[in-house]
C-alpha cells in the first residue's frame, strides 16, 4: 500500500485551526497566554472522556462516533492544578516578547533579529542581560562594535524577565483568532475601564 495513502487517515495538524479548545488551569486561568494554551479539539475530547478536564464551554458543531454524539469543547479546565513554571526559557520568541516585538535601538516593528549589546567578538555572552531584539538595519549598523562607538542607545536595558512578567506581556499580543467563548477567561483579571 502506498505510504501517502495511509497518511490521509492520520490526524492532520489542522486541529488547532479548526475548533481549538482553550485550556485553563484548575484556577480557571489559561496555562499560558503566549503562546495561548490551546489544544486540538481531538485532545480536548479525549481528555474529557478520560475525566482529566471539565468542559466549560462548547462550540455549536458536534463530532460523532457510532454510539455517541458530542459537542466540540471550546473551553476546558484541568481537574488538577499545574504549577506554573517560574523559570523563563531563553528563547528567541521569549526575547522578542520581553522586548514587545520592537527594535530596542529605534523602536521599529517587524523584520526582527537579535543583537548582542556587548559583541561576542568583545567577549559578550548570549544571555538575557546581553541580548536584545533589533531590526536588521540597526543590527547591521551596530555590527560588532560597542554602543559607544556607534552612538546608538538602548530604549531599556536588557534583563531577565520573570515568568509572570512574560505572561502579562503576552496578554498584549493576542493570537489572530479568539473565540467569543474564551473572552471571559482570558481577561477576567484585567483592570476594568471606568
Amino acid at each position: 500500500m502506498d505510504g501517502d495513502f495511509r497518511t490521509e487517515f492520520t490526524r492532520q495538524p489542522t486541529g488547532l485551526k479548526q475548533h481549538p479548545a482553550l485550556v485553563l488551569n484548575a484556577d480557571y486561568r489559561p496555562l499560558s497566554y503566549y503562546p495561548l494554551s490551546l489544544w486540538p479539539w481531538q485532545d480536548a475530547v479525549k481528555a474529557a472522556y478520560m475525566d482529566r478536564v471539565d468542559i466549560v464551554s462548547e462550540y455549536d458543531q458536534v463530532v460523532r462516533s457510532p454510539s455517541t454524539v458530542i459537542r466540540i469543547p471550546s473551553v476546558v479546565v484541568l481537574k488538577d492544578f499545574v504549577k506554573p513554571q517560574k523559570r523563563v526559557a531563553f528563547t528567541r520568541f521569549n526575547l522578542f516578547l520581553r522586548d514587545e516585538f520592537c527594535c530596542q535601538y529605534c523602536g521599529s516593528r517587524g523584520d526582527l533579529t537579535f543583537d548582542h549589546v556587548i559583541p561576542r567578538a568583545a567577549g559578550g555572552v548570549t544571555s538575557w542581560e546581553n541580548v536584545v531584539a533589533a531590526c536588521s538595519p540597526c543590527n547591521l549598523k551596530k555590527g560588532s562594535r560597542s554602543l559607544r562607538k556607534t552612538g546608538m542607545s538602548l530604549r531599556k536595558p536588557p534583563r531577565q524577565p520573570c515568568a509572570e512578567e512574560l505572561r502579562n506581556m503576552g496578554r498584549r499580543f493576542p493570537p489572530n483568532h479568539l473565540h467569543d467563548s474564551w473572552m471571559d477567561f482570558l481577561y477576567w483579571d484585567a483592570e476594568l475601564q471606568a
